[in-house]
Parts: structure tokens; sequence; C-alpha cells
């Protein structure tokens, strides 16, 4: 085609690797890989709403990043047949920005907000009325001339996700009707979802080289799609272009991904309080000052699956390590009889 032709239509468009994983995410109930008890609930719910055509009531989905909430809400829109609306807590800085997004939603439709409790409060007021009542209630005018005016809203389902349900209000909280916290996932089923996601891929995977990846993502679908996309990288430069079971562990092993699955952060995070704190118990605080990383960051992030592998804990005094922590990286445990700096000042002091 001429140059002039092709600048007049527009460039060539060509096959995006983006696009073709974003397929990655299922797009049914019946596909989605794991939770099991949570889609169990949802798809009767669900299936009793469009039984009645009312809209599904309000859906909180709340769990540590990565285990598929995003993915669970276009899945209900799906099921549902209806259109979905896409924000986010920070995003929605006024309450005519929320008025306006519920004012242009269609009756049954679904607004998703991720991070919704980063919603700023007098935002999320507004929320109220249009969870309960269908409406939405706004200022016209100003000073003794201001009136308010109600606008009524069709049905709609609100789907909030968040990382922190402990930071959502009990106004906020209590209006929803479908509250479902997601669990990590089960090697075996993360094993299913690098299989499933490597065939649409169109990478050669065997099943102990899924196994070696599955076992390696934190028990969340999110990781484990993000290192087959790595293995596959190296699979296809230093290798065959075949994911076996000694391809992935030679990939994982160049990206500092050990055996349990911790990465350099995790090791850098256990050895802080070994090392520097003799095991702990040691402050947040301290620790993200130590490792220089941010204090949300190791709690939401790090934290819950070192703590899922029994490599720490939290206490009333701060963080502590584990002997499992001591064994894995190769340390030393320490004494029985010897008593930690913060526990002989204790015992001092009574």
């Amino acid at each position: 085609m001429p140059l002039e032709d092709e600048r007049l239509l527009g460039p060539v468009r060509r096959f995006d690797e983006e696009e073709a994983e974003a397929t990655l995410r299922p797009r049914r109930l019946a596909d989605y890989v794991g939770q099991s008890r949570v889609k169990e609930k949802l798809s009767l719910f669900v299936e009793a709403a469009r039984a009645r055509g009312d809209a599904l009531d309000h859906v909180l989905l709340h769990g540590p990043p990565g285990l598929g909430k995003t993915t669970l809400a276009h899945i209900i829109a799906n099921e549902m047949g209806v259109g979905i609306r896409v924000t986010s807590g920070p995003a929605i800085e006024r309450q005519g920005d929320l008025v306006a997004i519920l004012t242009n939603l269609q009756p049954r439709d679904v607004l998703f907000i991720d991070e919704i409790h980063r919603l700023n409060r007098t935002v999320e007021e507004v929320l109220y009325p249009a969870m309960e009542d269908h409406a939405v209630d706004i200022i016209i005018g100003k000073g003794p001339s201001a009136r308010s005016v109600r606008l009524e809203l069709p049905q709609f389902t609100l789907i909030g996700a968040t990382t922190r349900a402990g930071l959502l209000t009990s106004p906020l909280r209590d209006r929803f009707g479908v509250i479902e916290s997601l669990d990590f996932y089960t090697v075996s089923e993360l094993t299913e979802v690098v299989t499933r996601a490597a065939r649409i891929l169109g990478v050669p995977i065997d099943q102990d080289g899924a196994h070696e990846i599955a076992r390696c993502s934190r028990g969340t679908p999110r990781v484990a799609l993000r290192l087959l996309r790595r293995v596959r990288d190296y699979a296809q430069v230093r290798a065959d272009g075949q994911i076996t079971k000694t391809v992935a562990r030679e990939a994982l092993d160049l990206l500092e991904v050990d055996d349990r699955g911790l990465d350099r952060t995790d090791r850098k995070l256990l050895a802080a309080i070994i090392d520097k704190f003799e095991g702990g118990p040691v402050g947040v605080e301290t620790l993200a000052a130590a490792i220089s990383e941010d204090v949300d960051t190791i709690e939401d992030v790090y934290e819950p699956f070192l703590m899922q592998l029994g490599y720490l804990q939290r206490t009333p005094r701060g963080r502590v390590a584990t002997s499992a922590a001591y064994r894995h990286l190769g340390r030393p445990l320490p004494a029985e009889g010897r008593a930690r700096p913060q526990e002989g000042i204790q015992e001092a002091l009574f």
C-alpha cells in the first residue's frame, strides 16, 4: 500500500501480544479456576437474579492483590448479560464525578470500583442512597436559592474490590448484600492456571514445568502468569522453546525466585529481621526503613505470603522470624536459653 494511503487510513494494525494476553482472563464462571466456594455462591446468586430479571445485589470482594477480584467483576457482568463500568477509588475525586458515572448507567449494569476503601469520604456518601434507594441527591444553585434535587437511578450492581477490608467504613460495608473473601490458590489450582494460559499463548509446556512455575507463584494467579511469561522468554532464547521442569527452574533461578517462591525482597526482609534485629520483634516501620520498602507494600504484598509459609509472625510488639525462616536462609538457630534484648529489658523491669 502506498505511504500516503497508509497515512490517510492510519497505521497498519498488527497483532499485539497484550491483546492475546488479555484473553487469559476467563469470561465465564465455569472457566474460572479456583475459589470454588465463592464461585458456587456467585453462580447461585447470578442465576436467581437473572431469573427474576433483577440486578444482582451489591458485591464486595476482598483479599490480597492478584487473586482475581477484577476478573470476577467482569465475569459477573458477562454472566448477567449487562455492561460494566470500571473505575477506582482514587480516580473519583469529587461527588460530581460519581454522580455522572451513576446517571449514565443502564438498567442492571455493573459499576466496578477497584480499591474502594480509598474513596473520598464525601464521595462515599453519594453511594449510600444510590445503593439503597437507587437515587442521588444533588444541590442546584447557591446560597438561599439553593435547592436539593433527587435524581432517580436505574437498578444497578456495585462491585467493590479491596485489599484492605478493615479500612472500609461500616455504613458502606453494611450496604453490600454479598461479601466474599478470596483465598490464596493451591499449587494444583495454579498448575491448571499456568497450563491454560500456556495453551492460549501457544507455549509448549509439560506438567512438571507447569507445576514448577505454580509452586513458586506465591499462591497468586497474577504472579503465576507473570512468571510464565518470563520463563517463556528464557525457554525461547536459551532452550528449545519448550518449558520443562529443568528449564523452568533455570529461568526462576535467573529471576532470583527460590523453590518456595520467595524472591529477593522476601529474603531481604527475613534476613533483616534475623541479622539486624536478632530475629525480632521489630516494628514494621523500622523494618520498612531497614530494607528501603514501603510499609503498605510490606503489609499487603510480602507479609501475607511469608505468614502463610510460617516464616513470619505478627505479634503485638512487632514482627518475629520463625525457626523455619532461619532454616530456609541457612542461618543458625538462636540458642533456646538466650533471651532477646527486648525480652531481657522487659524481665528486668518486672
